[in-house]
């Protein structure tokens, strides 16, 4: 089988499961809006989803993610999956962001929630790999406002893909933590391409 045509039917099989996820946590909601788990879930499952639709499907899955993840963590303070999952969210919805002051506000905001998630679970390693990562991140998403990725790699995807390979080499803890730094890179790279053509074609 062509490896292309398997890990789109990976992909379709992983989309199919997380939305199902998703229908399940807005039933259980309906039973009994407190359970925290549930909204937990219910978060987690809009944040993967929205890697999957277009820039503005995107926009509104994460801002509801948020919303599902704010209210678990009221439901219970102390649940740090919930809180790291709302620093990946607001990492997330700095990068689908082109304003660098709303950005940086949603950097601010991501590591406030996985400082808070390592407060309650300081030997959780993920979470320290969080705060690292998020650095890198508000770093690389000025460099990619500035442009200065696509002009120094000349703003192919074949380029784009070489830096990210080399952004991953580097700083493999992005990837293993939460595949947004790669997300946003694509992203800010398909909003520049968009300005040079009429009509843009979506990102997938």
């Amino acid at each position: 089988m062509d490896m292309s045509v398997e890990n789109s039917e990976i992909n379709m099989e992983l989309i199919f499961q997380t939305e199902q996820t998703r229908l399940n946590a807005e039933t259980n909601y309906s039973a009994n809006p407190n359970d925290a788990q549930n909204l937990t879930q219910w978060g987690m499952a809009l944040l993967q989803l929205s890697q999957y639709g277009t820039l503005q499907d995107s926009k509104k899955m994460v801002k509801e993610a948020i919303s599902k993840l704010e209210e678990a963590a009221k439901i219970d303070s102390q649940k740090h999956e919930a809180l790291w999952h709302l620093g990946k969210a607001h990492s997330a919805e700095a990068f689908l962001a082109s304003d660098p002051i709303e950005a940086q506000s949603n950097f601010e905001k991501a590591d406030l929630y996985f400082q808070k998630a390592l407060d309650e679970d300081p030997e959780n390693e993920m979470y320290h790999k969080s705060l690292e990562a998020n650095t890198q991140a508000t770093l690389l998403h000025m460099q990619l406002q500035q442009g200065t990725v696509q002009q120094a790699f000349g703003g192919s995807s074949t380029s784009l893909n070489a830096k990210s390979s080399a952004i991953k080499a580097n700083h493999d803890l992005m990837y293993d933590v939460f595949g947004w730094v790669l997300l946003g890179a694509g992203i800010v790279a398909w909003l520049g391409m968009a300005k040079s053509q009429a009509h843009p074609s979506p990102p997938r």
